[in-house]
């Protein structure tokens, strides 16, 4: 028996808010496992950025049904042929960047910061930094950094917000102190949040958040 892997094209579903201040100042949410993108965008929403930010929720390309209900969520990868599906979220990532920038040269792009939860901590460190263009901060809320990224001596990590909640079995607060001496260690700028709450979206990380997009990198 052979096992053959076949490109092929298919669509995502990208939602975007905002975009009238010129240069873009782009926020970039990746939701986490079985979410989707308009979840996704409630949670940029809840981050009091500022009118000059456009929000851009990305949704992941594997879709199916939540549990016994016609709302369709997604998931960004599994364990088969990861490294293949890393390359196609990244790619994915780029083009919807792109989309949005339109035809607009790269200078037209301000700031690129994203912003991940849970499973899409994972696919917002990859993107910000395989990507095209090289992302100014991550904000991960519940997710640990990419173990390949930490591994790989060449890559450089922008700014980085890691936060957890206190009572969050999925990112415990051993991982977090693991991913936060590691970057430090190669001496990324890292700001740590831990909040009184579980394994979700909470309004601490959202206003963390928004101090850290005050800041220039």
């Amino acid at each position: 028996m052979r096992e053959l892997n076949v490109p092929v094209t298919t669509h995502g579903r990208i939602l975007v808010d905002g975009g009238h201040a010129r240069p873009l100042k782009l926020l970039v949410g990746c939701h986490g496992y079985a979410q989707n993108a308009d979840e996704m965008m409630a949670m940029l929403r809840s981050i009091p950025a500022g009118e000059e930010w456009t929000r851009v929720s990305i949704q992941a390309l594997h879709r199916f049904y939540r549990s016994r209900s016609q709302i369709t969520v997604a998931s960004w990868m599994t364990r088969e042929d990861r490294d293949l599906v890393i390359a196609d979220n990244v790619a994915y990532a780029d083009r919807a960047i792109a989309a949005v920038a339109g035809s607009r040269a790269d200078d037209a792009i301000d700031r690129l910061v994203f912003v991940g939860f849970s499973q899409g901590v994972a696919m917002a460190f990859r993107a910000a930094l395989l990507g095209a263009r090289r992302a100014d901060a991550v904000l991960a809320l519940g997710g640990d950094v990419p173990p390949e990224l930490l591994a790989d001596a060449a890559v450089t990590f922008p700014k980085v917000l890691l936060a957890r909640g206190a009572r969050d079995e999925w990112y415990s607060a051993a991982r977090l102190a693991d991913d936060e001496a590691a970057l430090k260690a190669r001496g990324t700028v890292v700001d740590t949040l831990t909040f009184d709450g579980a394994h979700e979206w909470h309004h601490e990380f959202a206003t963390r958040a928004a101090a850290s997009l005050a800041l220039r990198p």
